[in-house]
């Protein structure tokens, strides 16, 4: 049962058809006598076959699978939108230490964004809220799924027993899923492009907190789409006025000319989640949520 309610859908012998399904030849190709035919890398069946499936060559399939396995999952579990968190994972909770900090300045800056944690965790519960008012269907809460921002964001949803995602990738740190992240729904990824495709398939929001150049890039591929209507207008609500306007001069990019003046308008500055929650509720129309009490 899934956690919102919903039966996973599972193939059955009628979905299946009559031919023998893959699962079934994989176990009887595992239990072969062991001869030097049967133990060749040749013999394998090839979707079985890792070593088949990494080789170059295969790229294509790689990058088709990596696209379908999270979109399978998320349309049995029912998930028609989402709610994005962008953030950067050094981003301690309030009262930790700043555990990325290589000087005494990136300690005390990173620290003080610690009230980001706050807000970026208040946000997600005001989120999850309303998504149980529609069976935790709509706005789901997801972020990539480490530490910072991200748990923070997953820790929200989680507070209130809410479904949340998180769209891991293979890194050399930062990798591990944080603790919040609803296992049903935490995934990982080889390939960037592809999960940032997942990022923004079903987003009714993208919220962006202070970050890195993982961040930035996020960021900037979402607002390129919007510029260039490859993508529906979606609220893109960016928390902490002073921190991107210190790092990111918008209005001097239009003033310059390389962006129209207009497009600094697809930005929502926020500094709190009340005021990020109301972009969303002022551009669909919706109420706000009924509170639930935080989980113990």
């Amino acid at each position: 049962m899934a956690r919102n309610g919903k039966t996973r859908r599972q193939p059955d012998e009628t979905t299946r058809g009559p031919l023998k399904d893959s699962h079934s030849d994989r176990q009887s190709a595992a239990c072969v006598p062991l001869t030097p035919q049967t133990q060749s890398p040749s013999y394998r069946l090839a979707y079985a076959d890792d070593e088949f499936m990494c080789r170059e060559e295969l790229r294509p399939v790689r990058l088709q699978l990596e696209l379908l396995k999270t979109e399978m999952v998320l349309a049995e579990r029912g998930i028609k939108s989402t709610v994005v968190m962008f953030g950067g994972a050094r981003i301690p909770a309030p009262g930790q230490a700043a555990w990325a900090a290589r000087n005494e300045v990136q300690k005390r800056n990173l620290e003080a964004a610690s009230v980001f944690y706050d807000e970026a965790r208040a946000f997600a519960r005001k989120c999850s809220e309303f998504s149980a008012t529609l069976d935790y269907q709509e706005y789901v809460v997801t972020t990539g799924g480490g530490p910072g921002v991200m748990e923070a964001g997953n820790r929200g949803a989680a507070d209130v027993g809410a479904p949340t995602i998180g769209l891991n990738i293979v890194l050399p740190h930062e990798q591990a899923p944080n603790a919040f992240v609803t296992p049903e729904l935490s995934f990982n990824f080889h390939y960037f492009a592809i999960r940032k495709m997942h990022f923004l398939m079903r987003a009714k929001a993208i919220v962006i907190f202070p970050g890195g150049f993982g961040t930035l890039d996020e960021m900037f591929e979402a607002i390129t789409l919007i510029q260039t209507k490859r993508m529906a207008p979606i609220p893109l609500i960016l928390f902490g006025k002073q921190f991107w306007h210190r790092i990111i001069d918008f209005d001097s990019l239009a003033e310059f000319g390389t962006i129209a003046p207009e497009d600094v308008d697809l930005l929502n500055f926020v500094e709190t989640a009340d005021e990020a929650w109301e972009v969303i509720a002022r551009t669909y129309g919706i109420g706000a949520p009924a509170a639930v009490e935080p989980a113990l």
